[in-house]
């Protein structure tokens, strides 16, 4: 059962099981909103709290928010205060750049901002080397994000003592999915931006927030390239690839996504990963009442992508994690009010790949997963 235990001398503790992930999840709006899971209610109340503390960088309120007219269902946002008032970026000039513990990094925070650790405490969870499974306890330290693009943002932090560049581990991936599966919350979301990606500081972390709208990422069809891995291609803008897993999978396709980022990374390839509750690419049967209602499984997309060292920022939006999926955090005011669909395809063109390095990709981590 998951429990949160205070303790004067460390962080609050979420321990949970596997037991705890929620399997049930439909997105549909005909029988209200069910009850907050566990984990749900722990991370709103804390994030909430922080924010009543007045420990974040601005009061987030209610954002104003519209969905572009069009196909893709672009979920646009105002947050005039985060593009103004956001810690500046680091200068990061490779994928592969070191920690440098001079920058500023996650051991230099208020300790007030953590919200609480994360164990997971299944049986065997921590098995043998050479299984595949996690060979250590590892901390996941959660922490309130104090420039919030959403309601409960946060940052996931795996250990932070041990100062890991912004490189994905296995673990990283594999707690990240675990917790959009202890949510009963379509609308949370978890997501990577790596170096030359717009991640902004070199210090190994996620993203976590709500965010309660639905994207077409959710559900769009899947092109089968290693489905025994929950391998797909995505083929809708903007092309890239997608994983899925149910709650019984997790740690194999948390091996396969880790198998991939380490190819891009030394390729020296930068890419943006988006996590969210979805269907299964392959799905057929609907709800007729309630089409592709259906969110049990966990979508993960992979996105590589021009990297943008000492690139300046475009004046209506980044394009990161959560720009490729569909929800857009507008800087100012005036493109917040008047970016049309093509207008955002546009910007997002100059960060994609282009089609011949996606298909050559493909090929190449297909073979890549195949053998693995």
């Amino acid at each position: 059962m998951s429990t949160s235990k205070a303790d004067p001398t460390v962080p609050l503790r979420f321990v949970y099981t596997n037991q705890d992930f929620v399997t049930d999840v439909c997105r549909s709006s005909g029988n209200g909103p069910s009850p907050p899971a566990k984990f749900d209610a722990d991370v709103q109340a804390g994030w909430t709290d922080r924010m009543a503390r007045g420990l974040f960088r601005y009061n987030l309120g209610d954002l104003q928010t519209r969905i572009l007219p069009g196909s893709r269902g672009y979920v646009a946002q105002l947050n005039i205060q985060r593009g103004a008032e956001k810690r500046k970026p680091q200068e990061i000039l490779s994928i592969k750049q070191e920690f440098n513990a001079a920058q500023f990094n996650f051991n230099e925070i208020n300790p007030e901002e953590i919200i609480f650790e994360m164990l997971n405490d299944t049986e065997g969870d921590t098995a043998s080397p050479g299984s595949g499974r996690r060979q250590q306890p590892s901390r996941m330290v959660v922490l309130v994000n104090v420039s919030p693009l959403e309601f409960g943002h946060c940052l996931f932090v795996p250990d932070p003592s041990r100062c890991l560049p912004q490189v994905l581990t296995q673990f990283t991936i594999h707690a990240g999915i675990e917790s959009v599966l202890l949510s009963s919350d379509t609308g949370f979301r978890v997501g990577f931006n790596s170096l030359g990606a717009f991640a902004s500081v070199n210090h190994l972390h996620l993203h976590g927030y709500y965010m309660d709208h639905e994207l077409k990422i959710e559900s769009v069809r899947g092109k089968p390239l290693v489905p025994e891995k929950g391998f797909y291609r995505l083929l809708d803008f903007p092309v890239g690839f997608l994983f899925y897993t149910e709650s019984e999978e997790v740690e194999e396709v948390a091996r396969a996504i880790c198998e991939v980022t380490d190819f891009l990374v030394d390729g020296n390839i930068a890419h943006n990963l988006f996590l969210t509750r979805g269907c299964s690419p392959f799905e057929h049967t609907q709800d007729k009442k309630n089409p592709g209602c259906s969110r049990k499984g966990v979508r993960i997309c992979v996105w590589p992508r021009k990297s943008c060292f000492g690139a300046k920022e475009d004046s209506a939006f980044n394009v990161a994690l959560c720009e490729l999926a569909g929800h857009l955090p507008f800087k100012n005011k005036k493109d917040y009010e008047l970016s049309t669909e093509k207008d955002v395809m546009d910007v997002i063109q100059k960060y994609v790949l282009p089609d011949g390095e996606i298909h050559s990709l493909e090929q190449q981590l297909t073979r890549l997963l195949m053998d693995f």
